[in-house]
């Protein structure tokens, strides 16, 4: 891809891309925020348990239906204005939801704020694939993009540690101020920080092949990280239940182990997006990945079959494993896609990963039922497994390029 970094400076490079995790997070907290005051709604609004997990899944229906949407609209028109427009959608689902816990609302217009935040999200959760490899040489690429991608467990981390504690002390009404105040930062960060990389003469004039034809590299990047989110999912998902129901843990001891692990999983996408960097490849390193996630996984499965103290530790080493590929995928297909086809590669990327999630967590929380945590955690361990088959070799020739001055 051309390198266009000479257009501005390097700290300019790294302050749009703060801007652009920034507004990533407000995907985050637009759809995830809704879980973490379950409890609170069961309580004050009288809802129903069941009610509250259904709000809490309405916000990645409007995601899941929209990403791909969004996508095509960050090819056509660039990813500053299309942010800036799914970001105000999703400022006002915000504002709805706020409005509507204000008021006392029950499931009805929850729901709608929820369903128009998740709508306007899918466009900062799919986007900087144009930032990053367009303002970025080759060799900071992995760098740059798995620093983008601390902006899922940042995201989670700032909602855990607020909104819990907001819905049981002020109310509902200040624990979804949250997510309208990330989300308003983010549209700031856009409207002030974000410039889209110029076209060079090629891009802008033909329209460029379709990059799904003729190659399978795509896909089986794709095939990759589905498999590879099987086990980050269910980690994500069933860990807290694992330690407090299973181990006796306590929730607060509970809740810093698991902030802390997501902590380390954000930092461990931007070693791996390094070490891309330094290797000039983006595959090799997603293959590593892939074998410590298989390996981690299953060897949580014996831990815990064999109840070890070093249960958690493994559990530990398990998540960061099977979450590092993130970076260094989105880097790959953006690279690989170029920016007439990134938007909607990275779209299909993501509504795979989502649509693999809402289908997989039910079936591994009935396995866990009928058989164990040891059981889903080796049938979790199967994914990453054969994912480490499918890795295909580096589009290309290997990451030299230098930056221009």
């Amino acid at each position: 891809m051309p390198d266009r970094t000479g257009d501005i400076s390097n700290g300019r490079a790294w302050t749009m891309l703060a801007c652009s995790l920034l507004a990533a997070m407000t995907t985050t907290c637009a759809t995830a925020g809704v879980a973490y005051v379950i409890p609170e709604l069961h309580r004050a609004q009288g809802m129903s348990l069941t009610a509250a997990a259904a709000l809490a899944a309405i916000p990645t229906i409007g995601l899941t239906l929209t990403i791909i949407a969004w996508g095509v609209a960050l090819d056509r028109f660039g990813e500053r204005r299309v942010l800036i427009v799914s970001l105000l959608v999703t400022l006002a689902g915000t504002v709805v939801t706020l409005v509507a816990a204000a008021a006392g609302a029950g499931f009805g217009p929850l729901a709608a704020g929820l369903l128009l935040g998740g709508l306007g999200a899918g466009a900062a959760n799919g986007a900087s694939g144009r930032i990053v490899v367009g303002w970025f040489p080759a060799r900071q690429r992995g760098t740059a993009m798995g620093i983008r991608q601390m902006a899922q467990p940042l995201g989670i981390a700032v909602c855990a540690l607020t909104m819990p504690v907001l819905a049981a002390g002020p109310g509902l009404v200040a624990a979804f101020a949250v997510p309208v105040a990330v989300t308003a930062l983010g549209l700031a960060a856009v409207v002030f920080g974000v410039i889209d990389p110029p076209l060079t003469r090629a891009e802008s004039g033909a329209p460029a092949p379709n990059p799904y034809r003729g190659a399978t590299f795509l896909q089986r990047v794709h095939a990759v990280s589905v498999l590879l989110v099987i086990p980050q999912s269910m980690l994500w998902t069933f860990v807290p239940a694992w330690l407090i129901v299973g181990h006796g843990w306590t929730p607060l001891s509970t809740g810093i182990l698991v902030t802390a692990t997501q902590v380390l999983g954000a930092a461990g996408r931007i070693v791996a997006g390094r070490i891309s960097d330094l290797w000039g490849s983006r595959m090799r390193p997603i293959r590593v990945i892939a074998v410590a996630a298989a390996a981690g996984t299953a060897a949580l499965a014996l831990a815990d079959w064999l109840d070890s103290p070093v249960a958690a530790a493994v559990m530990v080493f398990a998540t960061v494993s099977s979450v590092a590929d993130n970076g260094l995928a989105f880097t790959a297909i953006a690279e690989f896609a170029g920016p007439s086809w990134s938007g909607r590669a990275l779209g299909v990327q993501n509504t795979a990963q989502y649509v693999t999630t809402a289908a997989g967590t039910p079936v591994l929380g009935g396995l866990i039922q009928a058989a164990g945590y040891p059981a889903a955690f080796a049938a979790a361990a199967l994914a990453p497994l054969v994912a480490i088959w499918l890795v295909p070799h580096d589009a290309g020739p290997e990451l030299t390029e230098t930056r221009v001055h």
